[in-house]
């Protein structure tokens, strides 16, 4: 019983120390990544840190907050003049947000912490090498969100983001494609890194540590 109230204790202490990390991220500048003339946003690495060292339900949980995170930024102090696509509560001019919005902003992020915890638990139950274990599921969960609010803006607001950028909805998906390439590629790149880094070390003292 003594193990098990501290296993729980130590499992809510250690997500509480993470969401204060990811409101941190996503609250102040400390998030953003300057990579040359590139800004690479952390926001999903501690994500993908808790779906790893917690376990994928704790992971998806994490991916809510971050999304819950990112609509109140988006709907309070927009940084942005296209946060329509992330909350349905911002307008400029004729263009403004819907539920789409809400979708765009809640469930890429949400399914970050599943792709990467189900990766994970997947490669590990295969055996895998542990380098590519962490870090191919840090790509692959952080590859979820770029792809997935990337393409629901095309999908879902394509004409009005374009609207909103100044360029041709013609352009649109080539705008879309870049942006994975000099954003979502060195993003991808940090989470992988991260998972395994700051991952791998940890997993291997909770494992010693539960002997």
């Amino acid at each position: 019983m003594k193990a098990s109230v501290s296993k729980k204790t130590i499992f809510l202490a250690q997500f509480a120390m993470l969401l204060a990390i990811e409101a941190i991220v996503c609250f102040t500048p400390l998030g953003s990544l300057p990579i040359g003339p590139m800004v690479a946003t952390l926001g999903m690495v501690p994500v993908i840190i808790t779906a790893i060292i917690l376990g994928t339900p704790a992971g998806t949980a994490m991916g809510f907050f971050t999304g819950l995170f990112s609509f109140l930024v988006m709907t309070f102090t927009p940084p942005t003049p296209v946060a329509f696509v992330f909350t349905p509560f911002y307008s400029i001019g004729a263009v403004h947000g819907n539920f789409w919005s809400l979708v765009i902003c809640f469930v890429p992020r949400i399914l970050v912490g599943t792709v990467t915890g189900l990766c994970f638990s997947l490669f590990s139950r295969l055996k895998w090498n542990k380098v590519f274990a962490f870090s191919v599921s840090g790509v692959l969960g952080s590859l979820t969100n770029t792809i997935l609010v990337l393409g629901g803006i095309y999908v879902f607001f394509g004409q009005s983001y374009a609207t909103v950028i100044g360029k041709s909805f013609d352009v649109l998906l080539g705008i879309i494609g870049l942006s994975i390439l000099t954003n979502g590629i060195p993003e991808a790149v940090i989470g992988g890194i991260a998972a395994y880094a700051i991952c791998y070390p940890i997993k291997k003292h909770m494992s010693h540590s539960f002997e």
